[in-house]
């Protein structure tokens, strides 16, 4: 991948934190949407250069994914960073804008001890004593510190006593785990839940902090924003935290701070009062 980066500045004054899927990228990628995306990474680029701003991409996606939307949207920058597969690896882009993984997080990642032997005796043993069978989701494939099933409902009910249990014998058995409800508009299911096997200690939330003292900024010049349940963890991490318009009914149950306006628009709409005016009051 070699693309234009958004501006650097060697301080870093604010930290901004965007999932991709829904939040960033719209898949339906209308006329519309695509115009908004070249008025966002115009903004994200001004933004960047004249307030320090930092700005990643945090995303369940896959870097090949991410490629290949990029693509699809014809985007032209690439962010300061990308944090794929769930907030297990972690990418910076080079001056030529190739990226190149952050060793520091590689290591911390490698110390969690995940395999994907671990995951399978975990499957095995939720089949065949608790006769819970979780699906791979093919389309995505595994990767080496992800893991990605669908939990598919047969009733709301039986859903409530089985998510609980998966949870219990993930952390029973030392691995990280994310469930939340699908987004079909993701190209997700109907009726079924993501359920993601991740190192413990990696993950959305912690990558915010890791970046945080990456960069060393403080928290009040923290924001995320997102539209599904994986993204709560991190909107409550950062100071400022945000769910898009469109973001999922899931979602809106368990976060109340919600913006006024859809996917990138609702971004710019919230850097303006929090980046934007937060600096004019330093002044």
């Amino acid at each position: 991948m070699s693309k234009r980066v958004f501006y650097s500045t060697e301080k870093t004054d604010f930290l901004l934190f965007l999932d991709f899927d829904e939040t960033y990228f719209p898949h339906e990628c209308t006329n519309k949407q695509l115009v908004m995306l070249r008025n966002l990474e115009e903004y994200l680029n001004w933004l960047s250069k004249t307030y320090r701003v930092k700005v990643g991409w945090v995303t369940g996606s896959s870097l090949q994914q991410v490629e290949q939307k990029m693509k699809k949207a014809n985007l032209r920058y690439l962010p300061h960073f990308i944090s794929s597969n769930l907030g297990t690896e972690l990418w910076q882009p080079d001056q030529h804008g190739d990226l190149k993984t952050v060793s520091e997080w590689d290591s911390y990642v490698l110390k969690a001890g995940f395999s994907h032997q671990l995951v399978e005796d975990l499957l095995f043993e939720l089949k065949n004593t608790f006769n819970i069978p979780l699906h791979p989701q093919t389309q995505l494939g595994q990767q080496k510190y992800k893991m990605n099933y669908y939990y598919y409902i047969t009733s709301d009910a039986i859903a409530e006593y089985h998510l609980p249990i998966i949870k219990r014998l993930a952390q029973n058995n030392g691995i990280g785990i994310n469930i939340n409800r699908c987004n079909p508009k993701a190209g997700d299911p109907e009726q079924a839940f993501d359920v993601d096997f991740i190192p413990v200690g990696t993950g959305k939330k912690e990558i915010v902090r890791f970046m945080r003292h990456f960069y060393q900024v403080p928290a009040e010049g923290t924001l995320a924003f997102g539209d599904s349940g994986n993204d709560v963890e991190m909107l409550n991490e950062v100071q400022h935290g945000y769910l898009l318009k469109n973001a999922t009914q899931e979602a809106r149950g368990l976060y109340r701070k919600i913006t006024e306006n859809e996917y990138g628009e609702g971004i710019m709409e919230i850097c303006k009062k929090r980046v934007e005016a937060a600096e004019s009051r330093m002044i």
